[in-house]
C-alpha cells in the first residue's frame, strides 16, 4: 500500500476551505491531531493550535468553522481512510466468510502507521477517534450535521461490511445494529486493554477483540439461519 498514491475524500460541509489542498491546511491537520491527542478535545482551541504551528489564529478559521467540524473532518477522514482499507483487504476474496472475518480484524486490531499519507498520523488519530469521536454525534443539531452528511464516511464503512453479512445470510434482520455494535464495542475493548484491564480478556499473545467479535459476529447471524 505504500506505493499507491491514494487521496482520501472528505465531505466538503466539513471545511471551508480544503486542508489537503496547501501545506498550511495539512499543517493544521497534523498539528490539530498531535494537540488533541496531547490535550484532549475539551482542552484543545484553535488558539493554542494557531501557536504551535505559528500562524495567525484567523487562518485557521478560514480552513475550519470551528473545532467541532474539525473534530468532525478528522473523524471522517479516519472512516473514508478504513473504508479504503476494507476493500483493500477484500478486493480479490471470494468467499464472504473470509471477507468478513478479514474486515473484523482490521476494525479490532492495533492501527499501525501508514506511510501513504505522511500528514497523518493514524495511530494517534485512532485514539483520538476512540476516545473523541462521540462528541461529534452528541451534538443538538446532530439531525442537521447528519443531512449534511458529516457521518457518511463511517455510514459507507457500516453499509460495506452490512453487504458482507448479507453474503452470508441475507434474513439477518440487524446488519447495521450488529456491525455499529461491533465498532463501537472494540474501541471501548482497546480502552479497557489498555486502561482497565479487568474489564477485558486481552492476551498479549493473541488478538482477542478479533477473536471475540469474529465469533460474536458469526454465530450470530448464521445461528439465526436455523
Amino acid at each position: 500500500m505504500q506505493n499507491l498514491k491514494i487521496h482520501i475524500e472528505v465531505n466538503p460541509a466539513l471545511y471551508s476551505k480544503n486542508p489537503d489542498s496547501t501545506e498550511l491546511g495539512r499543517k493544521i491537520v497534523s498539528n490539530s491531531i498531535g494537540l488533541i491527542h496531547e490535550l484532549g478535545f475539551d482542552a484543545f482551541t484553535f488558539k493554542k493550535l494557531s501557536i504551535k504551528i505559528g500562524s495567525p489564529e484567523s487562518s485557521i478559521y478560514r480552513y475550519f468553522e470551528s473545532k467541532h467540524h474539525l473534530l468532525a473532518y478528522l473523524t471522517s477522514w479516519y472512516w473514508s481512510w478504513i473504508e479504503y482499507k476494507v476493500v483493500f483487504a477484500t478486493v480479490n476474496v471470494s468467499s464472504a466468510r473470509t471477507k468478513l472475518k478479514e474486515v473484523i480484524k482490521l476494525l479490532t486490531e492495533p492501527i499501525k502507521e501508514d506511510q501513504t499519507f505522511s500528514h497523518i498520523n493514524e495511530v494517534l488519530l485512532d485514539e483520538i477517534v476512540r476516545s473523541e469521536s462521540v462528541k461529534t454525534f452528541h451534538v443538538k443539531n446532530v439531525d442537521s450535521c447528519d443531512q449534511k452528511g458529516f457521518y457518511d464516511s463511517y455510514k459507507n464503512v457500516v453499509q460495506r461490511i452490512c453487504l458482507i453479512l448479507n453474503e452470508l445470510n441475507p434474513k439477518y434482520s440487524y446488519p447495521h445494529m450488529l456491525i455499529s455494535t461491533v465498532i463501537e464495542g472494540a474501541h471501548q475493548q482497546k480502552l479497557f486493554a489498555e486502561h482497565i484491564p479487568s474489564l477485558s480478556d486481552v492476551n498479549n499473545k493473541v488478538n482477542n477483540i478479533s477473536d471475540f467479535y469474529t465469533n460474536l459476529v458469526l454465530n450470530t447471524i448464521l445461528n439465526e439461519q436455523k
